[in-house]
C-alpha cells in the first residue's frame, strides 16, 4: 500500500490533523483535496450524512481518481429536534463563527434538564475506490450539552459536547483521547479496517499468480 495515496475531501486543517493521525499506519500519503489539486463544486443536497459524504467523495474522485474519502458529520441535539444535524456546517450561515453557533444552541436548550440535554456527534465516512466502488462506515459519540462552552482544543462544536466518562468536553480532551472515542475516529478506524482487508486481499491474489 506504500505506493498509493488517499485524498480526503476536505479543506479543514483541524480535521486533516485528526485524519492523518488515525490513518498514518496505512503507510499511504494522506492529502487534502486542495493538496491533490481538486476543487470541485460540491452541492450537499441530500437528507442523510451518508448520502452527503458520498456526494463529496464522488465529486473529488472525478478529478483525482484513486482512493478518495469524505466525511459528513454533525452535531445532533435531541431537545432541539435533532438540529443542527446535516446542516451543522451551514447552521446560521457558513460565515458565522462557531462561538456564536455554540451559544445559540445552548440558549435554545436552556430549559432542558438532565437527560433531555442528550446530544451526539455523528460521522459517516464514504470511500470511493479506484474502480468506483463505494464503502461507508458510520459511528457516533454520545454526550450531553454542558451549561456553557468549555475548552479551546478541537474545533467546531467540540466545546459544547460534554463526555461524562471523561468529565470533559470534546474541546478539553487530548488528541489521543479524542481519536479513541470520537465519531470521526471510530468511523475512520472502521474504514481503515475495510481498506486493509481490501488491499491485503489484492496483494494475496497477486502472490498466488506468481
Amino acid at each position: 500500500m506504500n505506493d498509493k495515496r488517499i485524498v480526503f475531501a476536505t479543506g479543514n486543517e483541524g480535521k486533516m490533523r485528526e485524519i492523518r493521525e488515525i490513518l498514518k499506519d496505512l503507510g499511504m500519503e494522506i492529502l487534502s483535496m486542495k493538496e491533490a489539486g481538486a476543487d470541485p463544486v460540491i452541492v450537499e443536497d441530500e437528507n442523510t450524512f451518508g448520502e452527503n459524504a458520498e456526494i463529496k467523495a464522488r465529486a473529488v474522485w472525478k478529478e483525482t481518481g484513486g482512493i478518495v474519502l469524505a466525511d459528513d458529520s454533525g452535531l445532533v441535539v435531541d431537545c432541539i429536534n435533532g438540529e443542527p444535524g446535516i446542516l451543522s456546517a451551514r447552521y446560521m450561515g457558513e460565515d458565522t463563527s462557531y462561538e456564536i453557533k455554540n451559544q445559540n444552541i445552548l440558549d435554545r436548550a436552556a430549559n432542558a434538564k438532565g437527560r433531555e440535554r442528550s446530544a451526539r456527534f455523528i460521522c459517516n465516512i464514504a470511500a470511493v475506490l479506484p474502480d468506483g466502488q463505494v464503502l461507508h462506515t458510520e459511528e457516533a459519540m454520545e454526550g450531553i450539552l454542558p451549561d456553557r462552552p468549555s475548552g479551546d482544543g478541537g474545533f467546531g462544536y467540540d466545546p459544547i459536547l460534554y463526555i461524562p466518562e471523561f468529565g470533559k468536553t470534546c474541546a478539553e480532551l487530548t488528541m489521543e483521547q479524542k481519536n479513541k472515542i470520537s465519531h470521526r475516529g471510530k468511523a475512520l478506524e472502521a474504514m481503515k479496517r475495510k481498506l486493509k482487508e481490501i488491499y491485503r486481499g489484492e496483494k494475496d491474489e497477486d502472490t498466488d499468480c506468481q
